[in-house]
């Protein structure tokens, strides 16, 4: 690499748009007796929690304004908890219990609807049995992050091979600056080395007395043994 050219990294990253998916079972039982409760008066079922928020459905027996709602009943989805910015997706069913299977699902962005289902209609279906309706509600919270993608294989760690080099160190006499005279053998070895593995070496090495030590003569231990506890 010549000196005007400059060293390039690159980066990736992936983001990635995904809904959290909850669904809710909302009963609503004596219908007849709900009825007539009101114009823009709810029911509202138990909160929920789909992707960290919380939810409820609410029922309009007599639908939810007079404008374009009274001869309607209206289902709406209430954010009850705060996080007015949450995007998401509503899919509401109104249960067909005969068992037929013919459900009335509806889905869409919005969060309910003025006219779910026309009053007259909904009281002579089998989606109203034994005064009560059922209604399912999914939810599905869009969340989006960015993944940073991670090396895909750990780097290993070797094992440390610092006692060897110490050993060598040893064996090649290189950069020693104390010798042991034991019983008329010479041992090369290094102060700095001798002092870290033992306070005793270290007292002698890096006294204040002003000796250098550069030679020490030992007498009451075997060639052999002295080599041993060197390494």
């Amino acid at each position: 690499m010549t000196d005007n050219e400059k060293p390039t990294s690159s980066t990736a990253s992936q983001s990635i748009t995904k809904t959290i998916n909850g669904s809710h079972h909302f009963i609503i039982q004596g219908y007849s007796l709900a009825k007539g409760m009101g114009i823009g008066k709810h029911i509202a079922g138990d909160n929920f929690t789909v992707g960290g928020y919380q939810w409820a459905i609410y029922f309009y027996p007599d639908g939810k304004n007079p404008e374009d709602s009274s001869n309607y009943v209206s289902v709406f989805i209430a954010l009850a908890s705060e996080g007015t910015d949450v995007r998401a997706l509503f899919e509401l069913t109104l249960v067909d219990q005969s068992g037929k299977g013919k459900h009335k699902v509806h889905s869409h962005f919005e969060r309910g609807y003025k006219r779910f289902f026309k009053r007259q209609a909904l009281e002579t279906s089998d989606y109203l049995k034994d005064d009560c309706l059922r209604i399912n509600c999914t939810v599905g919270v869009v969340v989006s992050a960015v993944d940073c993608p991670r090396l895909q294989h750990a780097i290993k760690v070797p094992e440390s091979d610092l006692g060897s080099h110490f050993g060598m160190l040893l064996d090649n006499n290189e950069g020693s600056d104390v010798v042991f005279n034991v019983a008329g053998e010479k041992f090369h070895a290094h102060k700095l080395v001798l002092a870290a593995r033992s306070p005793v070496f270290r007292s002698v090495f890096f006294t204040q007395d002003g000796e250098k030590h550069d030679e020490i003569e030992l007498t009451d231990i075997e060639p052999k043994v002295f080599k041993v506890s060197l390494l």
